[in-house]
């Protein structure tokens, strides 16, 4: 599995700063901000949209402080199986409510469409394509609030249990207990240094950060965090059509913390204020398009089997 390393420098400086967007999204300071999976966090763009009763138990903050500098990610494509958690024939979010209160606003709109790469008209097709999931892992972003009528970015870990849209590659776009869009995490030169809320799970070892899959994924293969099973969902579908599968050969496991190793490309290559482009698909020579190319055939037998059934 691809390891994200970044380099460790001595001094951190002891505060969030919130970057405008559009200044090359380029976290300073040193810090990450942690969010717990229910907390609206810095600057949100909305209310709350996530469905009561859809995030786990043991997902709220606990008193102290979380420690440990985070120097190293491991890189997840966002079409492994497993990856992402939820509850079958249940959104975790509410994306009509997420449209109707941007609606309501047309300068967060227009601001949630820059973020996003989509024109303001665009804003309600646009989460209406993106498909309701959970993190399973601690996830490593970039979180963009709106403030003073402008879009901010700051780097964050979202905690596992976090609801999320997710887009036809797998990487999380918008944040649901705040309505923030997301974009993937920011390359940084130094050790971050985590702030902000604090959970008992947390272990710097163990963040993931999503990468886009090589090729489109049509059935995401979930985990059902209620009845520990799993099901299919059909990318932009609420769950009305989620459909029973039995458990994938070789799911993600998220409780495994990932070993140093070999720098990321999305973390090697990127340069500061160089745009990210996540949409861009891999080299067709890499060898892990092969890999995602596997496990779409073995979702597109589940769901033969389901039908045969």
């Amino acid at each position: 599995m691809a390891v994200l390393t970044v380099a460790v420098v001595a001094a951190v400086v002891l505060a969030v700063v919130f970057t405008r967007f559009g200044g090359g999204g380029t976290a300073k300071g040193g810090e990450v901000f942690l969010q717990s999976a229910a907390n609206k966090g810095p600057d949100p763009y909305t209310d709350s949209t996530v469905k009561e009763g859809s995030v786990p138990q043991g997902t709220s903050p606990t008193p102290g402080a979380s420690s440990g500098a985070i120097s190293q990610v491991q890189g997840v494509d966002g079409g492994t199986p497993g990856l992402y958690g939820g509850t079958q024939k249940t959104s975790s979010c509410d994306v009509e409510k997420q449209i109707k209160a941007l609606q309501a606003d047309p300068a967060k709109s227009g601001a949630f469409a820059t973020v996003a790469g989509v024109r303001a008209s665009g804003v309600p097709a646009y989460l209406r394509s993106l498909t309701s999931v959970q993190l399973r892992s601690d996830t490593r972003v970039t979180n963009h609030g709106y403030r003073d009528g402008a879009p901010t970015s700051y780097q964050a870990v979202l905690q596992a249990g976090t609801a999320v849209l997710v887009d036809g590659h797998g990487v999380p776009r918008v944040r649901c207990a705040c309505g923030n869009p997301l974009t993937p995490p920011v390359a940084q030169h130094i050790a971050l240094q985590p702030t902000g809320d604090h959970w008992a799970s947390y272990q710097p070892s163990k963040l993931v950060v999503v990468v886009p899959a090589p090729i489109v994924v049509k059935v995401f293969v979930v985990y059902d965090t209620h009845r520990d099973d799993w099901f299919h969902r059909h990318t932009g579908d609420t769950g009305r059509h989620d459909q029973h599968v039995q458990p994938p050969q070789a799911p993600w496991q998220p409780s495994e913390p990932h070993k140093p190793g070999k720098p990321h490309d999305h973390e090697q290559q990127q340069k500061p204020g160089e745009p990210q482009n996540p949409q861009k698909p891999q080299n067709p020579q890499n060898p892990g398009k092969h890999d995602h190319e596997q496990q779409q055939n073995q979702q597109n037998q589940h769901q033969q089997n389901q039908q045969n059934q």
